[in-house]
C-alpha cells in the first residue's frame, strides 16, 4: 500500500490547541469481518491487533481518575475484541456514557447473536455505518450482500427500542461519500434516508451524520492509484472553512491505540502520529492519569483539512450541526 504520509507532512494546516477534554476514543483492534475501501484504519479479518486486558484496565482508571464522561469505542469491528463486554459494562458502571462504532453486519457474525440485547441492556449509544441508503452502492463500496445483512440488523436494533425517540437509546447513522468528493449537506441527507430507509423497510434511526473520506490508508492509497490524490487534497483545501476549526474533535477527544499509546485523533493514529506531551516521542494512557494536557498544540497536516472542508466533518457529523446538539 502507497504511503501518503510524505504528501501530507508538506502541507501547511492552521495551527490549533487542545481545549477541555471530554471524549476518550479507544481504538482496541484493527480485526473487522469487513474490508471497505474508504476504510481510514485498513481494518479486515486479517489484522491481528487487540487491545490486551491490561490496557483495558488502564482506559477504566483513566475515566474514573479523569472523570472524562463519553467512551467512544472503535476498530476495525470494537466487537470482535474479547474484552469488549467487559470494558463496556465497566465504563457503566461508573456513569460513563459509551459509544460503539457498529458496522451493522457483527451482528450476524457466529457467537455475537446477542449483541444487540447486550447493547440494549447496557444502554450503550450506537453509532453504525451505512455508506448509503441504496444497495447497490453500498454493495459496490462494502461488498455484495453487505446492505441487506446491514438492514436486518437495523431492524433488529429497532426491536429492541433503539432509534425511537421515547426510549432514550440512540441510533445514528454514519454517511461517507462513494469516492473523493465531500458530503452533500447534512440535513437533506438525514431526510432522504429517514424516508427512503422508513418506506421501504421500515428502519427508524436518530440522527445522520456526514464524514469526508480521509485522504490517508487504503482510501489514500486509491486516490494515489487512481492519479487523484492531488486533485481531492486541492478539494479539501479550497472549501476549508477558518469557522470549523473551533469545533473540530480533536480539541476535545484523544484517541488511544490498541497497546495503549494516545494520539489526537484516530486519523492520527492510522498515520502514526503521537500526541506530543513533555518532548517524548511517544506517550501512554497510563502517563496521562496525573497530567493536564489542556492548551497543548495538536499534531496537523494535509489530512486535517478533511475535517474543516465544507460543513466540516467529526464522529458527531458536520460540525455546526455536532455543536449544535452538544450545546
Amino acid at each position: 500500500m502507497r504511503d501518503t504520509w510524505p504528501r501530507l507532512e508538506r502541507i501547511a494546516f492552521p495551527p490549533i490547541r487542545r481545549g477541555r477534554l471530554d471524549t476518550l476514543q479507544v481504538n482496541i483492534g484493527y480485526r473487522c469481518n469487513q474490508s471497505c475501501v474508504h476504510c481510514h484504519v485498513n481494518a479486515g479479518p486479517h489484522r491481528k491487533e487487540e487491545m490486551s486486558s491490561e490496557v483495558i484496565d488502564t482506559v477504566l482508571a483513566f475515566l474514573a481518575r479523569k472523570r472524562v464522561p463519553i467512551l467512544d469505542i472503535t476498530g476495525g469491528a470494537p466487537e470482535l475484541n474479547p474484552h469488549f463486554r467487559r470494558l463496556v459494562c465497566a465504563a457503566r458502571a461508573i456513569g460513563v456514557q459509551v459509544m460503539d462504532r457498529c458496522n451493522l453486519t457483527i451482528l450476524e457474525v457466529a457467537g455475537q447473536e446477542d449483541l444487540a440485547h447486550f447493547l440494549a441492556r447496557e444502554r450503550v449509544e450506537i453509532v453504525a455505518s451505512l455508506p448509503c441508503y441504496l444497495e447497490e452502492n453500498v454493495d459496490r463500496q462494502r461488498g455484495k450482500g453487505v446492505f441487506d445483512t446491514s438492514i436486518r440488523g437495523l431492524r433488529r436494533l429497532n426491536g429492541f427500542g433503539y432509534g425511537r425517540a421515547e426510549t432514550g437509546l440512540v441510533l445514528n447513522l454514519v454517511y461517507n461519500p462513494q469516492g473523493s468528493s465531500l458530503p452533500p449537506p447534512q440535513r437533506t441527507l438525514e431526510e432522504n434516508y429517514r424516508r427512503s430507509l422508513g418506506e421501504r423497510y421500515g428502519v427508524v434511526f436518530n440522527h445522520l451524520f456526514t464524514l469526508a473520506n480521509m485522504p490517508i490508508q487504503r482510501f489514500g492509497a486509491i486516490l494515489i492509484a487512481n492519479g487523484e490524490f492531488d486533485r481531492y487534497l486541492d478539494l479539501l483545501r479550497r472549501a476549508h472553512l477558518d469557522a470549523n476549526l473551533e469545533n473540530v474533535m480533536c480539541r476535545n477527544l484523544i484517541s488511544v491505540d490498541w497497546r495503549g499509546y494516545i494520539y489526537d485523533c484516530d486519523f492520527n493514529q492510522m498515520l502514526d502520529l503521537p500526541l506530543k506531551h513533555d518532548a517524548r516521542e511517544r506517550v501512554h494512557l497510563s502517563e496521562l492519569l496525573d497530567a493536564d494536557i489542556e492548551g497543548q498544540p495538536i499534531r496537523v497536516a494535509g489530512h486535517c483539512y478533511g475535517c474543516t472542508a465544507g460543513q466540516g466533518s467529526s464522529c458527531s457529523g458536520a460540525l455546526a450541526q455536532a455543536a449544535g446538539r452538544s450545546a
